[in-house]
């Protein structure tokens, strides 16, 4: 089984363009998507709002999309949920800064770049006013941070774990001061907050997953040499983080990604990302049966233009992949695809 539905079409409901799918699936089944409102261009920088659609039948019908997160005059994006399963909270993690500061002012230091968090108790249907978790967790020599974009997640013991990237201020030049992921975690269902691992410079947009034995790997956008993705293995639940490789099977044209463990199998993992070393194109998900080591089968979503995804597996079993695809850009529109481990493995 593969099906496909457009949540977002660019141009339509009073935005300009849509961007940065984050999905989330709540302790009571609701399957929240998250997504960038882009009110007047397609640029990371202007007025930007997060919006949310809701699905509770396993992401088949979903409702009207509605902004959670607005700001006149500010940039609110790079959407990061996870959900507590013990408490049923869905905390929601988002970057701000001016519509007039983007990623190079920042970078310079002319800008500032803050950190921000919200928390829904009843399903997504109401947030919490969000606050300011700048000083908590980021650096006072970072400059640009960013949460996200994509989905956290909770270990088994019970640890938050959220990916971030953040650049370090050295040269206050966006061109040469090193990117890092890092994550960050809450160990008490999300009363407090603290920055976790870092990984090498060179690494920047990121995602976790939990391995079996309680192992957290981190997956990264990867600045370094040739175009494929950046490794690392946390033995400490993503307290730090080592064994770093580079993964030469997961090709990336420079390019944010998902991952999510895939529980038909204690070792699986499922990947996506647009697996092309030239252009943002080709949404291709991948599966491994050793986590991580291999990625044998392997199903192209959508062959033309596409860019950012995010992974989830929906209550009844099904894959979920909410991505950016477009006919001749990547952000035309935001589709859900839904499929199952049967269509994933068939030749």
């Amino acid at each position: 089984m593969f099906v496909e539905k457009t949540l977002f079409v660019s141009g339509e409901g009073g935005y300009h363009t849509y961007r940065i799918p984050a999905l989330a699936v709540t302790a009571a089944g609701r399957i929240l998507a998250f997504a960038e409102g882009r009110l007047h261009g397609s640029g990371d920088a202007g007025e930007i709002e997060l919006l949310l659609t809701v699905s509770t039948d396993n992401g088949q019908i979903w409702s009207a999309p509605r902004a959670i997160v607005t700001e006149a005059g500010m940039t609110c994006g790079n959407p990061s949920p996870v959900v507590d399963r013990e408490t049923g909270a869905v905390w929601l993690w988002f970057s701000k800064n001016t519509a007039k500061g983007g990623e190079s002012l920042i970078a310079q230091g002319k800008a500032p770049r803050t950190v921000w968090l919200t928390c829904s108790q009843d399903e997504g249907d109401t947030w919490l006013e969000p606050v300011d978790m700048t000083s908590i967790v980021k650096k006072p020599e970072w400059t640009w941070y960013a949460t996200g974009p994509g989905h956290g997640i909770q270990l088994r013991s019970g640890r938050l774990v959220v990916p971030c990237d953040h650049m370090v201020g050295k040269d206050l030049d966006r061109g040469k001061d090193p990117y890092h992921s890092h994550v960050i975690v809450s160990d008490d269902h999300g009363r407090s907050w603290e920055i976790g691992g870092i990984v090498r410079k060179g690494t920047n947009e990121c995602t976790v997953a939990e391995l079996h034995q309680g192992d957290v790997m981190i997956n990264c956008r990867n600045y370094t040499g040739d175009k494929r993705r950046a490794v690392a293995i946390s033995r400490d639940e993503g307290t730090t983080f080592g064994e770093f490789r580079w993964d030469e099977s997961l090709v990336e044209p420079v390019c944010q990604a998902s991952l999510v463990s895939w529980p038909q199998s204690r070792n699986a993992l499922l990947f996506a990302n647009p697996a092309s070393a030239e252009d943002r194109m080709n949404m291709t998900v991948r599966l491994s049966p050793d986590e991580g080591i291999t990625w044998p089968i392997q199903k192209t979503i959508h062959a033309g233009p596409a860019a950012y995804s995010d992974l989830a597996i929906a209550p009844d079993g099904t894959a979920l992949c909410f991505y950016e695809k477009g006919r001749t850009s990547p952000y035309e529109s935001l589709a859900l695809a839904r499929f199952s481990p049967d269509w994933l493995r068939a030749a």
